[in-house]
């Protein structure tokens, strides 16, 4: 196919104080009784209540599981499932970061498909678009709330299975800031280099486009003027509304042009050790790049203009140079680790996590296909 498809949630609310608006949209998807799937501590702290207020005033019936937790399983999402089921909802309504989203959205497929969420690891593997979702996000990282991907853990494997498929795409996605003031420091970097690393990686992958580079190129430039104020201040709302509409250029670029190996690592970390997946992914970051700008350095150029470094003078591999150091300095500002035992993991088997990372679904999106030694030689950087 000589054309591009550009996959995007058909309603998207962005900006301060957007969520008060979003009520009149869930009422015209013309479902009465929602699903809410979020996570204790957003139930503790009141801000899915906000959320809930907004349904009460839409009239719609709503029933809550707020039983997820980071790195969402297979039974995380057929207790929801079960729940679902119950209670007869209708629709689906997220509250939270990645793994709220990437849990309802498996509901939501599974639903009006069934059979084992196993089956449906790999690319467009379901045959019946998901329920009707709302995506309401808190974070500013993971751009689940707008793309055909989403993640869910294997028990049974410790695999991170990765899922595209354009059957799971929300039907209105909602980033207010104000439901991500006062997110702490550690969470809006993670979050943040997450997004920085969904930007970089859609610019590089042979899959981007005009379009994909014009929003990838974008986030990089605001991720690196806004990130640092987000983690230095949580309560700095301009910060958070400009890393808010990153993630929409951000999760718009990546969506439509693919990821890479930067991914297809983490997802291996993620799942055997629960990690944090912008941690690991910032981590990761420099080191998977240092090696595609080997193969491919001209991409790199771009970037490197983007994050407001003079290329006039350089080459394109001198630009490369520039923007892996400068990657390493945001990562070290906004107090990323940079060694697997900062997060108490000291010993890893690298052999299954070269293997899983080579099967990963976003494999096939980085420049060049490492073998499996290369990759281990990449994960032994961060150990």
């Amino acid at each position: 196919m000589s054309g591009h498809v550009l996959f995007v949630p058909s309603t998207n609310l962005m900006g301060r104080g957007c969520l008060a608006e979003v009520g009149p949209f869930i009422k015209d998807i013309g479902k009465k009784k929602a699903l809410v799937v979020t996570d204790k501590f957003l139930m503790k702290s009141g801000i899915a209540d906000r959320v809930i207020s907004v349904l009460k005033e839409a009239e719609i019936d709503y029933v809550v599981y707020d039983d997820v937790k980071p790195n969402p399983s297979t039974s995380t999402v057929y207790t929801g499932v079960d729940i679902y089921k119950e209670n007869q909802c209708e629709l689906l309504v997220s509250i939270g970061g990645g793994s709220p989203q990437d849990t309802a959205k498996a509901i939501g497929l599974y639903i009006t498909n069934g059979g084992d969420i196993r089956d449906y690891e790999g690319v467009n593997k379901t045959k019946n678009k998901s329920v009707p979702i709302v995506a309401i996000n808190t974070t500013a990282g993971t751009s689940s709330e707008f793309t055909i991907n989403y993640v869910i853990t294997d028990e049974e494997r410790s695999v991170k299975m990765v899922m595209v498929d354009k059957n799971s795409l929300v039907t209105i996605s909602v980033n207010d800031p104000e439901l991500m003031i006062g997110k702490p420091a550690d969470l809006t970097a993670a979050t943040g280099m997450d997004a920085l690393t969904h930007a970089i990686e859609a610019i590089v992958t042979p899959g981007a486009y005009t379009v994909t580079d014009a929003m990838a190129l974008s986030a990089v430039e605001i991720i690196f003027n806004y990130l640092p104020r987000a983690v230095k201040d949580g309560h700095d709302i301009e910060a958070r509304e400009q890393m808010a509409y990153v993630m929409f250029l951000g999760g718009v670029a990546f969506n439509n042009a693919g990821l890479g190996f930067v991914h297809a690592m983490a997802h291996q970390l993620g799942g055997m050790y629960d990690l944090p997946h912008g941690v690991c992914n910032a981590m990761l970051l420099p080191i998977v790049e240092q090696e595609n700008a080997k193969r491919n350095p001209v991409k790199f150029r771009a970037i490197a203009k983007a994050i407001g470094i003079e290329v006039a003078d350089k080459t394109d591999e001198q630009c490369a140079d520039a923007v892996i150091e400068a990657i390493k300095g945001l990562s070290k500002e906004v107090g990323i680790p940079s060694v697997l035992s900062e997060l108490g993991v000291n010993e890893v088997n690298l052999d299954k996590l070269a293997e899983n990372a080579l099967l990963d679904a976003c494999a096939p999106g980085n420049p060049f296909q490492p073998t499996k030694e290369e990759v281990i030689e990449m994960f032994k950087e961060i150990i």
